[in-house]
């Protein structure tokens, strides 16, 4: 039976990481962020980064003591000796995948309709089937064509930077200044403020999400034990810095209200900055609309592969194509999947579910590790016990925050 090829090196991992990690929505989330922590949006994002460090590092030691493309469907099925159990967390981070892709395709046609005059129905078709026919064809192919979105995604966000640092600076919202003054009102104002700034890092943490997506692709990275964890760390530090400077430069050059008040806020930093070509913002969040599509298909369709070890019904997706050494039925079901979606679905609610899933599954895998540590032996990468501990604490947090809504 054809696998699936190994052909990926640390360079193109952590591209596709970062770039899954980035997507679109630092492009609407900054504002968000700003309206609870007002300039202090990129402490927030920092503690969000702070907090999604576990859940990461568990994915990381997992991913180096089983390397398969099922990722959290393998590690649990590992721990809990339960295929069931497994299968159930692989259709859901499928199904989550698929909306996920859905949601990004649907807001990717919408910023380029405003540079092609196509219908949109047309437009999701065509771009939906390209990519799904671009992962069909190879993973370095796919990967390749990510990194060279994810360079564009990250460019763009760096003149953001520039941009606001390049404007006059507004002042300071008050934020924990409370703290500083005397007496029960700048004491009551100070724990106000505090609660924003965790309100502000409980959004924030959502944009870190993407890090699990990274180990799928195990079984097609030479010596994954190794190059997997340094891709999901490696991601999630740069990430964290990037979106701290934008944070920092994006409440620099607008205030908050103004921020929050915008659909995209960071259209306005750019042009406090620079003033004019708020164009090529579109085609910087059409870039990262394609990315985060093309990697949605890629992780979801590792997964159904994954899923084939668990349970006979999914059988059939246990086949790489001889040629391409991809998961090419399993590719081509959740691209077609996620078309249908895109046309149909309430995909703005659904995607709100997906995330509640994801984060459900984050609780089980930092739960996975844990038991798998108390068997003999030790991951090439591993960490302390306290890090899943952590993560199921912070994973069980982020859950309620986001079930009660936000």
């Amino acid at each position: 039976m054809p696998g699936l090829r190994r052909a990926l090196g640390l360079p193109l991992v952590l591209a596709y990481g970062v770039g899954v990690m980035v997507g679109a929505g630092i492009y609407v989330l900054v504002g968000a962020v700003a309206a609870e922590a007002g300039h202090l949006a990129w402490l927030a994002f920092a503690i969000a980064g702070i907090v999604a460090a576990p859940t990461a590092l568990s994915f990381a030691e997992l991913s180096a003591r089983i390397p398969e493309a099922g990722g959290a469907a393998a590690y649990i099925r590992a721990a809990f000796d339960s295929p069931a159990l497994s299968v159930v967390a692989g259709v859901a981070i499928v199904l989550a995948g698929t909306v996920s892709a859905a949601a990004v395709l649907r807001g990717g046609v919408g910023y380029l309709g405003v540079l092609v005059p196509a219908p949109d129905w047309a437009m999701i078709l065509t771009i939906g089937a390209a990519l799904s026919a671009l992962a069909v064809w190879g993973v370095v192919e796919s990967l390749s064509f990510a990194a060279v979105l994810t360079v564009i995604e990250v460019a763009g966000l760096v003149l953001i930077v520039v941009s606001g640092l390049m404007a006059e600076p507004v002042a300071a919202g008050v934020v924990l200044e409370g703290g500083a003054q005397g007496g029960a009102q700048g004491g009551a104002q100070g724990a106000v403020a505090l609660g924003g700034l965790l309100a502000a890092a409980a959004l924030a943490f959502f944009a870190f999400i993407g890090f699990e997506d990274i180990v799928n692709l195990a079984e097609e990275t030479r010596d994954p034990a190794r190059t997997i964890p340094r891709a999901v760390v490696g991601a999630l530090i740069l990430v964290s810095v990037i979106y701290a400077a934008v944070a920092y430069a994006a409440t620099r050059a607008v205030t908050a209200q103004d921020l929050a008040a915008s659909e995209q806020p960071l259209a306005l930093v750019w042009q406090a900055g620079f003033g004019q070509g708020v164009a090529i913002l579109t085609l910087i969040a059409v870039a990262a609309a394609l990315n985060g599509v093309l990697a949605q298909i890629v992780m979801a369709a590792r997964v159904l592969f994954g899923l084939a070890r668990s349970s006979a019904v999914f059988a059939p997706f246990a086949h790489a194509h001889p040629r391409f050494g991809t998961p090419a039925l399993a590719t081509l079901l959740v691209g077609a999947a996620m078309i249908a979606a895109a046309f149909v679905l309430p995909v703005a609610t659904l995607a709100g579910v997906a995330a509640l899933v994801l984060l459900a599954v984050f609780i089980g895998v930092n739960m996975a590790l844990l038991r798998l540590k108390r068997r003999p032996g030790r991951a090439p990468f591993h960490v302390p016990v306290a890090v899943p501990v952590f993560g199921v604490v912070a994973s069980g947090a982020a859950f309620l925050f986001a079930l009660s809504g936000g």
